[in-house]
């Protein structure tokens, strides 16, 4: 491989790094990444202090940028790791290997001459772990790759037909095209039903036993928000009362968004009343057409410390007005889960999905099924 190649290998690395800063809320532009790139070319990227001073200095334009920019930093290029060089472009100096983490267990020597395969590897790796047991660095990671999330909404058909390419035959287009030529045969026009974005409507579990979980859920609904159209997507807060959160989720920086959610939300980390908080959330909006025909998920371990009478009936409450129920448990996924919790066993026959929500991984799974929905 030529140095030439290896060079460019490096900068899309970078390049990587750059796109996860931008992700996490911080405003790269294109000027901004070539004199990066530039910069870290001069200084060399094996003195890590050069490089994260370079970053600073092309990438950052306030304080929380900085921040910012140093918790990607050190997730993107592992604090323990030994750096190559990097010389000046003129030079086309080989870069060599080793930019991102190396203790990826079996197979990472291999992985260290294609820094891009040891990105995907140490990012797979993350995909799959439970968001409860990362550190601050994982979890800023974590937030950067939720940009990539494959997110689909679901449709619906409409009482309107409209134009396609197969479907039943249009009679009058077909006829009307035919009269245009004088009698003379013409092609076969086609219609279909129209389809319509189905409305969406999370409610985010933000009680104690949720802690470890309520961010990525955030983030989560915030990808899920940016999907789709304003009014598509509905999203609420559960705990000892029900808040709507779907106004500051719309706003489009992701970090922005939560921190304006966490203003309005005043029950953080604190009881679950889910069956209480369920009907609040029918009584209020369901019943007058919220949930009428929608995906509705809810994203709780299922924890109450009310009846559970109340929640099973509001949860059946809620599978009759909803088009589907899916209920996302964090722990569903882990090792030796069963749902005999009295809560999950009192929702399990009105839930038409019961999805596990620990991992990146689990979400993609969730957005799979919501867009059949």
């Amino acid at each position: 491989m030529s140095d030439t190649v290896l060079l460019r290998d490096a900068d899309e690395v970078l390049l990587g790094f750059t796109t996860a800063l931008r992700a996490a809320g911080v405003t790269v532009t294109q000027d901004r990444t070539r004199t990066y790139l530039d910069a870290v070319a001069l200084v060399g990227i094996a003195d890590r202090d050069a490089t994260r001073a370079a970053g600073r200095a092309t990438l950052c334009a306030t304080r929380e940028d900085v921040e910012r920019h140093d918790r990607v930093f050190d997730a993107w290029f592992h604090r323990d790791n030994t750096q190559p060089t990097l010389q000046p472009r003129a030079a086309q100096a080989r870069p060599g290997a080793g930019l991102l983490p190396d203790d990826l267990g079996e197979g990472a020597g291999a992985a260290d001459d294609d820094p891009l395969r040891a990105a995907a590897s140490a990012a797979e790796v993350l995909r799959h772990r439970d968001v409860a047991t990362l550190d601050p660095a994982e979890q800023a990671l974590l937030a950067s790759m939720f940009s990539s999330l494959p997110v689909r909404l679901p449709a619906r058909p409409t009482p309107r037909r409209t134009p396609h390419r197969r479907g039943d035959v249009d009679a009058s287009r077909t006829l009307r095209a035919s009269l245009r030529r004088m009698g003379e045969p013409a092609r076969i026009h086609h219609r279909r039903r129209a389809r319509r974005t189905r409305r969406v409507v999370l409610l985010v579990d933000v009680s104690g036993s949720m802690s470890g979980y309520a961010d990525a859920l955030l983030r989560l609904a915030h990808r899920v928000t940016a999907a789709g159209r304003a009014g598509d997507v509905e999203t609420f807060t559960l705990g000892t009362r029900l808040t709507r959160i779907t106004r500051p989720l719309g706003l489009r920086d992701p970090d922005r968004a939560l921190a304006a959610a966490g203003d309005v939300v005043p029950d953080w980390s604190g009881g679950t009343r889910l069956g209480e908080t369920l009907q609040a959330f029918l009584d209020r909006h369901g019943q007058r057409g919220m949930a009428r025909g929608a995906a509705v998920v809810v994203l709780s371990d299922g924890w109450e410390r009310g009846g559970v009478e109340l929640l099973g009936e509001q949860a059946a409450r809620l599978h009759r007005l909803a088009h589907t129920v899916v209920w996302v448990n964090p722990h569903r996924g882990k090792e030796g889960y069963a749902p005999v919790q009295q809560g999950i066993v009192a929702v399990l026959p009105h839930v038409d999905h019961f999805l596990a929500g620990h991992s990146l991984a689990t979400f993609a799974e969730l957005t799979e099924v919501l867009a059949g929905a």
